[in-house]
């Protein structure tokens, strides 16, 4: 397998498809296994791997004890960089193209009820920490960010008069999303607190720069521990808790997935099985013959 061609392609993923670095690692050792793999088969072009060796490959993988999840990214991979060999005629056909990986089972993610949102986002704000932790939970809960769009934000990125806020998804794709009635209340306190011009990050950090990733999820972590939350209390569960209470409310699948960014509406549709579950809890609570009798 020839690295110039691997590089070439990430080359294009980073410039013309924009893709974020960790993304771009994922992809790049997943070829790089490809390529140690068919190397140790006497296999050095790409053009003459056929499907039963790239078969043989994702079994050998398995094999060495990859989950279905990491053996479903690892073929995706293969698969997209062999599309992209197709595209530009260096291949005559992509030999991923009709295999699939073993099904991993699929997590419903964990969320908090509405009771424990209001009670993890309702920090008290007599100091200035308390303003800007109050602020980042409410925009959190409020418009369903993502981790790394709001860490990046700006003041120029919020609109508080008319209740949005701008971010830069995946893929670069800018969206506006709504910011509620309480995280603009919030925003607008930090605001006043810090004196910030519309430059800065909303959330600054050390040396000034926008907070780290990091530093949010042990905040996060730490502010669910002193409200009395025994969950593991993550950044995306709260991203999770907002399209759960979305969809839970509304009903509205489309507009759920327009507001998360997802770019594939099949994303959005775990919510819908966490929906499910709460309406059969409700059901088994509240009807009269949901549940058998003991001596049934």
């Amino acid at each position: 397998m020839t690295a110039p061609s691997i590089n070439d392609y990430l080359a294009h993923l980073e410039v013309e498809r924009r893709m974020s670095a960790h993304t771009l690692d994922a992809y790049r050792r997943d070829l790089a296994a490809l390529t140690e793999w068919s190397q140790g088969q006497g296999i050095t072009e790409p053009a003459s791997l056929q499907p039963d060796q790239l078969r043989a490959f994702i079994a050998a993988e398995h094999r060495r004890g990859l989950s279905p999840k990491s053996l479903q990214r690892r073929l995706s991979a293969c698969r997209s960089w062999f599309q992209w060999l197709l595209r530009h005629g260096r291949i005559a056909l992509n030999p991923a193209a009709a295999i699939r990986a073993p099904k991993a089972p699929r997590k419903l993610p964990q969320v908090l009820d509405a009771d424990e949102a209001a009670r993890l986002v309702e920090v008290p704000t007599d100091v200035r920490l308390g303003l800007r932790d109050r602020a980042l939970l409410e925009l959190f809960y409020s418009s369903g960010l993502r981790l790394s769009e709001l860490c990046a934000l700006r003041w120029s990125d919020l609109d508080l008069g008319n209740g949005l806020v701008t971010v830069l998804g995946k893929g670069s794709k800018q969206r506006s999303v709504p910011v509620g009635s309480h995280a603009r209340a919030a925003l607008e306190a930090w605001h006043v607190e810090t004196g910030a011009p519309n430059a800065a990050p909303v959330f600054p950090g050390r040396g000034g720069g926008p907070i780290s990733q990091r530093a949010v999820q042990i905040r996060i972590s730490q502010l669910a521990q002193r409200q009395g939350m025994f969950k593991h209390v993550h950044p995306h569960m709260l991203r999770h808790s907002f399209a759960s209470h979305m969809l839970e409310s509304s009903g509205d699948l489309r507009g759920v997935q327009e507001l998360l960014g997802h770019a594939d509406i099949a994303t959005t549709q775990i919510y819908t099985h966490l929906d499910f579950q709460h309406l059969a809890k409700v059901y088994d609570a509240a009807h009269p013959r949901a549940k058998r009798r003991k001596d049934d």
